[in-house]
């Protein structure tokens, strides 16, 4: 079950980042096929590279098999601008989601 959750995971945020497998594989310090050889169910990274691939992704260890987060990266930055703004604000943003939600 974690093993699929880890592949679909890899493949969900590397392809909402929009980058290629041998791009994220050279820039993680991997060879060129590492990432498609992952998302080929070919082994787990390392510890160390799977922290590095979570680095490159943008999200925290948490955060990459947190599946109910569909676009963790978007997410962080809403919770950004969110914190910014003041109550009156923060009410009409919720007011707008609920609407969006029906």
């Amino acid at each position: 079950m974690y093993e699929n959750l880890f592949y679909d995971r890899l493949i969900k945020l590397r392809t909402e980042k929009g980058v290629s497998a041998r791009d994220m594989s050279l820039t993680i310090g991997q060879s060129s096929g590492y990432i498609n050889g992952l998302e080929n169910r070919n082994g787990f990274p390392s510890m160390q590279a799977f922290f590095y691939i979570c680095e490159y992704l943008g999200v925290t260890p948490s955060e990459f098999f947190d599946d109910n987060i569909n676009c963790p990266i978007d997410y962080k930055e809403i919770i950004e601008d969110l914190n910014a703004l003041d109550k009156e604000q923060l009410q009409n943003i919720k007011a707008l989601i609920k609407g969006l939600k029906h």
